[in-house]
C-alpha cells in the first residue's frame, strides 16, 4: 500500500509540475476555452495533491463497485453542471474536438 500511494503521489506531484509548464499552458490556450489560462496557482496544484490522496485513501478502502460509482458520478456532475471535468481535459488535450469547445463554450459565462 505504502509503495502503490507513494507512486500514485509522485505521479500526481509530477502532473502537476508539468500542468503547469509552458508546454501544456499554451496547449490549453490553444485547444480549449481557456484562453487566458495561465496555470494553476499553489493552493490549486497543492488541493490536487490532497485530493488525490484522499481518493486514494477512499479506493484503498472502499468496495470496487463504489469507487467506480463514485468516479462516474463526479465525472457526470462535473459535465452537466460546468460543461468540463477529466474525461473531457483529457480528450481536449489530445485530440481536440470541435463540437466539444463550441458545446463548452456555449455555457461559458465569458464566451
Amino acid at each position: 500500500m505504502r509503495r502503490r500511494f507513494t507512486m500514485a503521489l509522485l505521479l500526481e506531484a509530477g502532473w502537476e509540475i508539468l500542468e503547469n509548464s509552458p508546454l501544456i499552458i499554451n496547449r490549453y490556450r490553444e485547444v480549449t476555452i481557456s484562453l487566458g489560462y495561465v496555470g494553476d496557482s499553489v493552493l490549486n496544484s497543492c488541493s490536487d495533491v490532497v485530493m488525490m490522496a484522499l481518493g486514494f485513501v477512499f479506493a484503498w478502502r472502499a468496495p470496487v463497485r463504489a469507487s467506480v460509482a463514485a468516479a462516474l458520478l463526479m465525472e457526470i456532475v462535473c459535465l452537466l453542471w460546468v460543461r468540463d471535468n477529466l474525461t473531457l481535459n483529457v480528450i481536449m488535450l489530445v485530440h481536440p474536438i470541435d463540437a466539444i469547445k463550441a458545446w463548452q463554450s456555449a455555457g461559458h459565462p465569458l464566451h
